[in-house]
């Protein structure tokens, strides 16, 4: 048996927090940007720490298992 679910969670959280995909806080003119496809240093920064809080969230905290047979 294979757990997916920290493969699922973190691919999942990797697409939604790359920085000027869907959103870049902090942003170049404001503090929250949308769709720019653009990123600064301070954004790749404040990404990672919101995707460690998030998947340490998902994955320790509440324990999300996907086992496939």
């Amino acid at each position: 048996m294979a757990d997916w679910g920290p493969v699922v969670i973190a691919v999942v959280l990797f697409v939604l927090l790359t920085p000027g995909l869907l959103f870049q806080l902090p942003g170049t003119s404001r503090v929250v940007e949308f769709g720019n496809m653009q990123t600064s240093g301070l954004s790749l920064l404040v990404h990672s720490i919101i995707y460690f809080g998030l998947i340490t969230f998902f994955l320790i905290a509440i324990g999300v298992h996907i086992d496939i047979d």
